[in-house]
């Protein structure tokens, strides 16, 4: 491992954290993010169950992405086994290279070095998806503290209250968990080192313009224009 490798992992940490930051609330590109128009609907999704006197489709939702959070949680441990059981097996997965048609020819230190990054870069993703299952979960408790939807006749703003409290939980557990499924998205790219740090530079900076795609100019993006501008994101 030399100098080249490690500008190739500060280009990637630049690009993975560079893009974290255009999700933020602000605006970036001069467009707005489809996470940040998610959110929108978030907020107005709670707004609207508020009203309801039955509940039970939106306690579906909620069940739906507290479970989806766990789903990758368990497989981020899995990916960590991996990771391990590749530490245990480096001269063999060495040899493997030796028979490729190109030159790969890392030392088993510099491949170890790689692994452990590669198990850092999943273990990250864990804590973000445990947090967010967590979050989900304290936002069904918020989401069972909204008042009945009478209450709307009396006191409105209490009503509307409780509702953004529990969306703004909502909300922040959908930041942990995008920000733990970017960090997947960005361990494909990481597997890139293993063939060299120009792979890495190229890897990381093809899966940052998915990345950016998606959010900002996707039909997705564009399906997500908020209804009510009025609502704030």
């Amino acid at each position: 491992m030399g100098i080249t490798d490690i500008l190739a992992v500060l280009w990637f940490l630049a690009l993975w954290s560079g893009f974290s930051q255009t999700t933020q609330p602000w605006h970036a590109l001069g467009r707005t993010s489809l996470s940040q128009r998610m959110n929108t609907h978030r907020r107005a999704w709670f707004r609207m169950a508020a009203q309801r006197d039955l509940r039970m489709i939106d306690t579906a939702i909620l069940n739906g992405l507290q479970n989806g959070t766990a789903f990758f949680a368990s497989t981020t441990i899995f990916a960590i086994g991996g990771c391990f059981a590749l530490l245990g097996a480096t001269e063999e997965v060495l040899g493997v290279f030796r028979t490729l048609p190109f030159e790969i020819e890392p030392s088993p230190v510099a491949f170890e070095i790689k692994v452990i990054g590669l198990t850092g870069i999943f273990a990250y993703a864990f804590f973000k998806f445990g947090w967010a299952y967590r979050l989900f979960n304290y936002s069904s408790i918020l989401f069972g503290a909204i008042p009945p939807a009478k209450v709307a006749e009396t006191e409105p703003d209490a009503l509307d209250a409780a509702a953004d409290r529990a969306a703004d939980m909502n909300i922040l557990a959908g930041q942990s968990f995008n920000a733990g499924l970017r960090t997947i998205f960005m361990a494909i790219g990481y597997l890139g080192w293993f063939a060299g740090p120009l792979v890495l530079m190229a890897t990381s900076l093809l899966v940052i313009a998915v990345l950016v795609r998606r959010q900002f100019y996707s039909p997705a993006q564009d399906a997500a224009i908020p209804l009510e501008p009025g609502i704030r994101p």
